[in-house]
C-alpha cells in the first residue's frame, strides 16, 4: 500500500458527525422488525424517512418495494471523474426484540451512559446513520465526492435479502450494474489486543447452508421394542453433527489477520496456534473462532405427538456455515456424520465469498482510519454470518465491510449483534462519521 498511514489535515466547512446520533435514534424508533415469515411492520416507514432525508439535501432517490411494505431506497450522488460508481449499502430491517428482556425499550433510541440503546444500534442503523449524516453534511456544503456513489438502503437483509438486495440485483440490475466495488457491513470496528486497537475490515464471508434433516422409521406403541425409531436415529445424527470438532482451515483474510496478531504476540501464525491467537481477541473470539473452521449448529427438533406413540418421522434444523473453498468438504463431512437413513433438505444455500485485500479502496479505508486513530492496526477478517454483499457480488463487485467504530476495550461488541441491550457508544458513532467522511474524500 502507498503511504496508507498518511494523515491529511483538512479545514472543514461542515461537520460530518453533526446529525449522526439523532439520525441513529430516529431510525431505531422506527420498528422494522423482520420475523422472517412475512409478519412484522416492514421497512416502508424507514425507507420513506431516508428518501425524505436525501431529498432535503437535493439527492433524488427511488423507493422500490420487493413486496408490499418491504421497501428499498436507491439514489445516485456525486461523480464526474469518470470512474465506475461505488455502491454504499446498509439495511433498514432489524431482528425482533423481546422488550421484557431489555433494560430499556428496545425501540426507544434512548441515550444512557454514553451509549445509544436500541434494536439496530449495531446491526445496522448505526452505519445507516453515519452514511446519512456524512452525505447530508457534504451535500449541504456542496462537497460531493469526485467518484459517483450509489446509496442503497435495503429491506429484508435479516432474512436473506429476498425482498431487498436480491430483488434489486435480479429485477433492477440497471440501477447497480455499473458499480465495480461495494462497501457495507460488517467491519471497521475495533478490537483491543495487547493494548493496541486493531480495526477489522470484512473481506470475506462464510457460505450458508440452512438444512432440514428428516429421519423416518416405523411407527408403533411406546411400550414395545422398536429398532426402527426415527427419533433415536435423528437424535444420534444431531449429536454427532453438533459435537463434531471441525479442523482449522485458514483462508487468505484470516492468514493476514492472524499474522498481524502474531506480530503483536511475538510469534509466527500457523494453523497449529491459530486458536491461541484468536483467543487474544477476548470476547470477540466467539465470532473469530468460527471463521477458522466450518461450523454446523443444530437449532430445532420436532417429533411426535403423544408420549406413548413412536412417530413415523422426526425433524431437525441445522445452521451450517462453510469457509470459502471448503464447501465440498463441509457437505461430505455432514453426510458422513449423519449416517444412513437421514434425508437432507436445503432451506437456504448461499455461497461464500472472498475479495482480495488490496487496491485503492483498501488503501482508502486504512488511511481514513489511521487519520483519526494514528496508533491503530488495520487488517482484514472473514465474517461468520451473511450480509447483502452475497447478492451484490452477483454483479461482479469487489465487496468489503466497513462501518468504522472505535470501541472501548471492555465492551463485548460482538455479543450485541442480535443480542439483548444492543447499544453503540455515542463517541463511536461520531468517530465513524468522521472516518467515513475522510474515506469519501479519498476513495
Amino acid at each position: 500500500m502507498d503511504d496508507a498511514s498518511a494523515q491529511p489535515s483538512r479545514d472543514l466547512s461542515y461537520d460530518p458527525a453533526a446529525e449522526v446520533v439523532q439520525l441513529c435514534q430516529d431510525l431505531i424508533r422506527m420498528d422494522t422488525s423482520n420475523y422472517g415469515n412475512g409478519d412484522g411492520p416492514g421497512e416502508r416507514k424507514a425507507a420513506e424517512h431516508v428518501a425524505t432525508l436525501l431529498d432535503e439535501v437535493g439527492i433524488e432517490s427511488q423507493v422500490i418495494e420487493g413486496s408490499p411494505g418491504r421497501a428499498n431506497v436507491v439514489a445516485r450522488w456525486g461523480g464526474g471523474d469518470g470512474r465506475a460508481p461505488l455502491l454504499l449499502h446498509g439495511h433498514l430491517d432489524v431482528v425482533p426484540a423481546e422488550a421484557s428482556d431489555w433494560q430499556v425499550d428496545p425501540f426507544s433510541g434512548e441515550i444512557r451512559d454514553g451509549y445509544v440503546w436500541g434494536r439496530g444500534a449495531v446491526d445496522m442503523k448505526d452505519f445507516d446513520a453515519m452514511l446519512l449524516s456524512v452525505v447530508r453534511a457534504r451535500a449541504t456544503a456542496g462537497e460531493a465526492p469526485g467518484r459517483e456513489v450509489v446509496l442503497c438502503f435495503t429491506a429484508d437483509e435479516e432474512a436473506g435479502g429476498h425482498h431487498g438486495a436480491e430483488v434489486l440485483v435480479e429485477q433492477h440490475p440497471d440501477l447497480l450494474a455499473d458499480c465495480t466495488e461495494a462497501v457495507g457491513e460488517v467491519g471497521g470496528f475495533s478490537a483491543t489486543v495487547r493494548g493496541r486497537r486493531v480495526y477489522l475490515i470484512e473481506a470475506a464471508e462464510k457460505g450458508m447452508a440452512w438444512m432440514r434433516l428428516t429421519a423416518r422409521g416405523r411407527a408403533g406403541h411406546g411400550s414395545m421394542i422398536n429398532a426402527d425409531n426415527a427419533v433415536t436415529r435423528l437424535t444420534g445424527a444431531v449429536h454427532r453433527i453438533g459435537s463434531h470438532q471441525w479442523p482449522v482451515r485458514l483462508t487468505p483474510a484470516m492468514e493476514v489477520l492472524l499474522a498481524t496478531i502474531g506480530d503483536l504476540a511475538g510469534t509466527e501464525a500457523t494453523p497449529d496456534n491459530a486458536e491461541a491467537l484468536v483467543e487474544e481477541f477476548g470476547d470477540a473470539a466467539k465470532m473469530l473462532g468460527a471463521v477458522i473452521r466450518n461450523t454446523a449448529n443444530p437449532t430445532t427438533l420436532q417429533a411426535g405427538y403423544k408420549t406413548n406413540v413412536i412417530p413415523t418421522d422426526a425433524h431437525a434444523t441445522v445452521d451450517g456455515r462453510f469457509l470459502p473453498g471448503y464447501e465440498d468438504e463441509f457437505f461430505a463431512t455432514l453426510h458422513e456424520l449423519a449416517g444412513d437413513g437421514i434425508d437432507f433438505e436445503l432451506e437456504s444455500h448461499q455461497q461464500p465469498w472472498e475479495t482480495p485485500y488490496d487496491g485503492d479502496l483498501v488503501d482508502a479505508m486504512t488511511r481514513s482510519l489511521m487519520a483519526e486513530d494514528p496508533d491503530a492496526l488495520v487488517a482484514p477478517f472473514l465474517m461468520s454470518g451473511g450480509t447483502d454483499a452475497k447478492h451484490f457480488r452477483k454483479l461482479d463487485m469487489r465487496s468489503y465491510g466497513f462501518a468504522p467504530l472505535r470501541l472501548p476495550a471492555e465492551l463485548d461488541f460482538t455479543a450485541l449483534f442480535h443480542g439483548v441491550d444492543e447499544r453503540v457508544p455515542v463517541d463511536a458513532l461520531e468517530f465513524g462519521a468522521r472516518v467515513f467522511d475522510r474515506f469519501l474524500d479519498d476513495v
